[in-house]
């Protein structure tokens, strides 16, 4: 044992001030990955939107995975909260500390080591500071797909991805996170290290305990690294931005392409005429190459791993016909690498631009598919019921259920906060009605976080919540697992 964790291993036994604490930590981490001074701290206290921010002893940054385990064996026995954060790109605030108690950050960013890729068995282990995009090229590398993507994958980092379960543009074909783990690596609340990391596809070993911390937002233990699925390389592709009359022609138009094209629709996704909009008015370096005459745009990309096969004919085919029959009123196929980016530069351009618009209530609802349509007219009604001077629009997954309905109001109008609260509380209850009455759920892929507590105590079934509660009373008796998200207050 090294002086320094014996030194850790004897500040675990007494109790410490916030000075010894920042010492016996500098003695596990190295003093430079300790960070105390206000200014350094700040951008670590607030979430990505800048709703929440809260204060912390230090951010801490481990370099590996003994490190985080004795940061969090000294954090438990000291009894001091961890909130573990990766990118800081969430939507709902899990990896914001609260304003009370005694906590630190968690940063992952140093764990980002890529530890093994297997072009034979398809999969790829890494850590959990790795950002996603990292992940992307090291697949890449091996002509091989890692497939989740989504607007921040440029920053968010893969453990963050897991703690909520993230979702993206390519669930359609490839699934939510949760169906690309094979195997997980997790530092629990006590400080001992669950090492489920095997790359198996099949294995019925018992209980499959990597899926209690798969979308657990860092509330049960702390992801260090990660074996993942790799998937063949597309090698032939096809792009076409379609404009339709109305949602449900976006509903008609997945039937027809998964009849038509099987497993080669990658993905569907759809944008309101108000939700390009508002990326035209705001995001300046995003160009939007068609008037904005339809009520609905759907993005629709069609991949295949074998080289030279012709996707764009049939979908000419299915689109022709869809025109005749009055389900699209206008068409832009890609003919470039660059024309297909800058086409999704604008969808991944949504919070970008709504951010920029006004403060923007956000929902993150799914419903079966067979009622999407039916979601999206219901809810725009309610909202504009409740609060007319809301601009109201969408954007979201066509194939999962899944619609982002955004309510975003005039900044000028938000000054006062607590009236700005109960409009929002208004928002979100009519929201969750539809939502729950239509048989869905409030949040499809950004989580829980502090955002959506309220709204998880009222739409869920009380046996969800009271085994949740016995679950996390199970792994984290003391409470310190990023404390204050997911689960509502009893």
């Amino acid at each position: 044992m090294s002086s320094t964790t014996r030194q850790a291993a004897r500040a675990a036994d007494a109790p410490l001030d916030d000075a010894a604490l920042v010492t016996a930590l500098a003695a596990i981490c190295r003093a430079p990955y300790v960070i105390t001074e206000a200014g350094d701290l700040e951008p670590y206290l607030t979430d990505w939107r800048g709703r929440y921010h809260g204060r912390a002893i230090a951010v801490v940054k481990p370099a590996d995975t003994a490190e985080v385990a004795s940061v969090v064996k000294l954090c438990a026995a000291q009894g001091v909260a961890i909130v573990p954060q990766g990118g800081n790109t969430g939507m709902c605030g899990a990896a914001t500390p609260g304003a009370e108690g005694r906590s630190i950050v968690l940063r992952l960013d140093r764990l980002n080591r890529i530890r093994a890729v297997s072009p034979l068995a398809n999969s790829i282990t890494v850590e959990a500071g790795c950002i996603l995009a990292q992940i992307q090229e090291a697949a890449a590398a091996v002509d091989r797909l890692f497939p989740l993507s989504l607007g921040a994958e440029g920053s968010c980092q893969i453990g963050g991805n897991i703690a909520t379960n993230a979702g993206g543009t390519a669930v359609l074909r490839y699934g939510n996170t949760r169906e690309l783990v094979l195997g997980l690596e997790v530092v629990l609340p006590d400080g001992s290290v669950l090492d489920r990391l095997q790359r198996l596809r099949k294995n019925s070993s018992g209980y499959d305990l990597k899926q209690l911390f798969i979308g657990a937002e860092g509330t049960l233990g702390i992801v260090t690294a990660a074996a993942l699925k790799l998937f063949p390389r597309p090698r032939s592709h096809a792009l076409a931005l379609v404009a339709l009359p109305e949602i449900e022609a976006a509903l008609a138009l997945l039937e027809r392409l998964r009849g038509a094209l099987g497993d080669r629709l990658a993905s569907l996704e759809a944008m309101s005429r108000g939700q390009v909009a508002v990326i035209a008015e705001h995001v300046p370096h995003v160009a939007i190459p068609f008037a904005l005459e339809a009520p609905w745009y759907l993005l629709i990309e069609l991949t295949d791993s074998l080289a030279g096969i012709d996707l764009r004919t049939p979908l000419e085919d299915v689109l022709g016909a869809a025109m005749e029959e009055g389900l699209v009123t206008d068409a832009i196929l890609a003919e470039s690498e660059a024309q297909a980016q800058a086409l999704w530069k604008i969808r991944h351009s949504v919070s970008e631009g709504s951010k920029a618009a006004g403060h923007v209530v956000s929902h993150d609802s799914a419903v079966p598919l067979e009622r999407q349509a039916e979601f999206v007219r219901q809810v725009e009604a309610r909202i504009a019921e409740v609060a007319p001077q809301a601009r109201i629009v969408m954007h979201g997954h066509v194939g999962d259920g899944n619609m982002h309905v955004l309510a975003i109001l005039d900044r000028a109008q938000c000054a006062d906060a607590a009236a700005l609260a109960a409009l929002a509380a208004r928002i979100n209850e009519v929201v969750d009605a539809v939502t729950a009455g239509l048989g869905g759920a409030i949040s499809a892929e950004h989580g829980i976080g502090i955002t959506n507590r309220a709204r998880l105590a009222r739409v869920a079934d009380p046996v969800d919540l009271a085994w949740m509660r016995r679950v996390k009373a199970l792994l984290d008796p003391l409470g310190l697992m990023n404390p204050g998200k997911v689960l509502p207050d009893a």
